[in-house]
């Protein structure tokens, strides 16, 4: 099993940056490969970013590719979204997954953790 916590989220202003730890206990994730989705009010589950196993392989959603960057340190346990140039769409709770596999869909990710929050104010 692996538990996954995300934090970093709060409320920024347009134009702004956050960075969002997700930190994994339970196992190791250094053979998982470990996504961001992100969920906004009203709206479906979505893809922001994913990364391998390695850290060779990196997918992002075209709403974020250029602004965001996943990155991984297996050292700490931990995966990191950075994100900048927020734009008020971006608002929404970002959850951390991991998979067996890299992939981009959800379905792909067995493990989730509870989402951390991101406002951005226009």
């Amino acid at each position: 099993q692996v538990q996954l916590v995300e934090s970093g989220g709060g409320l920024v202003q347009a134009g702004g940056s956050l960075r969002l730890p997700c930190a994994a206990s339970g196992r190791t994730i250094s053979s998982y490969a470990m996504g961001w989705f992100r969920q906004a009010p009203g709206k479906e589950r979505q893809f922001v970013a994913a990364i391998s196993g390695s850290g060779g392989m990196r997918s992002y959603a075209d709403s974020v590719k250029g602004r965001f960057t996943i990155s991984r340190d297996d050292a700490k346990n931990t995966v990191y979204l950075q994100m900048n140039s927020l734009k008020p769409e971006d608002t929404a709770v970002y959850y951390c997954a991991a998979a067996s596999f890299f992939a981009t869909a959800e379905y792909a990710y067995s493990y989730w953790g509870q989402g951390t929050q991101v406002t951005v104010s226009s």
